[in-house]
C-alpha cells in the first residue's frame, strides 16, 4: 500500500489535474539562470488541494555546486515540510562531456551544502537506474532516494538500496509512487526534520532596566555604556545606582569575550574568555558608572541573550 504522485515542469500546465494524487514535485530552476516560469503557479495549485509539495534543481554540473544551490534555493520562500530535491542525471549538452567524477563530487557537494543551509528540510535525489547502478560511487543520496526506472510497476523499482520515492512510468506525465501508507503519513515525514525552536529565556532576577537584541555567534557587537542611561537607551534617564549586563548562550555552549572602549579612543584589553554553558551558566557584567568608559564589546561563540539589570547578581 501506497500514495501516488506526479512530476511536474514547464510542459504541464499551471495547474494540472491533482485527482488521486498525495504529492508533486515541480521543476524550479537549471543551472544558474533558467527558471520554470510555471512553477509558482503548479506549487500553489498543488497546495491548495493539499497535496505534499517538493521542488527540484536540475544541474549542469561543470558549475559550482554552491553557485547553483544558491540560484535555486533563492527562488522560492521555503515553507515548514517543502521537500528539497536534486534531480541528478546528465545525458543533455550542458553535461554530458562532464566526467563522471566530476558529476558525482557535485551530487555530494551539491547535498552536502544544501543540507546544512536547509537543515530543517528533507534534502534528498532523483536519479534514473542507470546513474544509480553505473555513475554512482558513494551511494549517497542525502535524506530520500527518488528512484526512476520507467516501465516497472509502482513500488518495484528493483534495487536494493532503500528508496522513498519512485518514478514508474514517464508516459505523458512522470508518474511518481511512495511507499509511505498515506498523505498524513509523507507530511508527517516531511515536517520531521523540523528543527526544535529554542526555548524562550526566563529571568527571575527584578529590576529589569532593558532586553538587549539577540547577539548572534561569532559577531562583534560594540554597545554604548553611558552614565545617563542603558546601553540600550544611552540617553535613558539618571542611574539611580550601579547596572550589570547579564548574558547567557542560547542553543549552545560558548565562550564570550569582552573589552572596554573609553572616550578617549582607546580599547582595554580583552577580559579573559568566560565559558558559558547551557546548565544555567551567565555572565555578569558590572557596567561602569561615572567613568569615561562609553562601550562595551561582546563577542561569543554562541548566540546570546542578554538584559540590563539594576540589582546585583550572582
Amino acid at each position: 500500500m501506497g500514495i501516488y504522485g506526479q512530476d511536474w515542469a514547464s510542459y504541464q500546465s499551471s495547474n494540472p489535474d491533482t485527482t488521486g494524487l498525495s504529492f508533486a514535485f515541480v521543476k524550479v530552476s537549471e543551472g544558474l539562470s533558467y527558471i520554470n516560469p510555471k512553477w509558482a503557479s503548479q506549487r500553489d495549485h498543488a497546495k491548495a488541494h493539499g497535496l505534499v509539495w517538493g521542488a527540484y534543481h536540475y544541474p549542469h554540473m561543470a558549475n559550482s555546486p554552491t553557485g547553483e544551490a544558491d540560484f535555486f534555493l533563492a527562488q522560492v520562500a521555503w515553507q515548514p515540510g517543502d521537500i528539497v530535491v536534486l534531480d541528478w542525471e546528465g545525458y543533455d549538452d550542458a553535461n554530458s562531456g562532464v566526467p563522471k567524477a566530476r558529476q558525482v563530487a557535485y551530487r555530494d557537494a551539491w547535498l552536502s551544502y544544501v543540507k546544512s543551509t536547509m537543515p530543517d528540510h528533507a534534502v534528498g535525489m532523483y536519479c534514473n537506474l542507470d546513474y544509480w547502478l553505473n555513475v554512482d560511487t558513494t551511494s549517497n543520496c542525502g535524506d530520500f532516494l527518488w528512484i526512476a526506472t520507467a516501465g516497472r510497476p509502482a513500488g518495484s523499482p528493483g534495487i536494493q538500496a532503500p528508496w522513498l520515492f519512485h518514478q514508474y512510468s514517464d508516459d505523458g506525465v512522470d508518474r511518481d509512487y511512495c511507499h509511505l501508507g498515506s498523505r498524513a503519513a509523507l507530511r508527517d515525514w516531511s515536517l520531521s526534520f523540523q528543527q526544535p525552536a529554542p526555548p524562550t529565556p526566563h529571568y527571575t532576577e527584578d529590576d529589569m532596566l532593558a532586553y538587549l537584541p539577540p547577539i548572534p555567534a561569532n559577531t562583534t557587537v560594540d554597545l554604548p555604556v553611558e552614565p545617563a542611561g542603558t546601553p540600550t537607551n544611552p540617553q535613558g534617564s539618571a542611574r539611580n545606582g550601579p547596572m550589570w549586563l547579564c548574558l547567557a548562550p542560547q542553543g549552545a555552549e560558548g565562550q564570550v569575550v569582552t573589552a572596554f572602549h573609553h572616550e578617549r579612543g582607546n580599547w582595554d584589553a580583552p577580559a579573559a574568555p568566560v565559558t558559558l554553558t547551557l546548565t544555567g551558566s551567565k555572565l555578569v557584567l558590572e557596567l561602569p558608572a561615572g567613568t569615561d568608559v562609553d562601550k562595551v564589546r561582546i563577542r561569543s561563540t554562541a548566540p546570546l541573550l542578554g538584559y540590563i539589570t539594576g540589582r546585583q547578581i550572582a
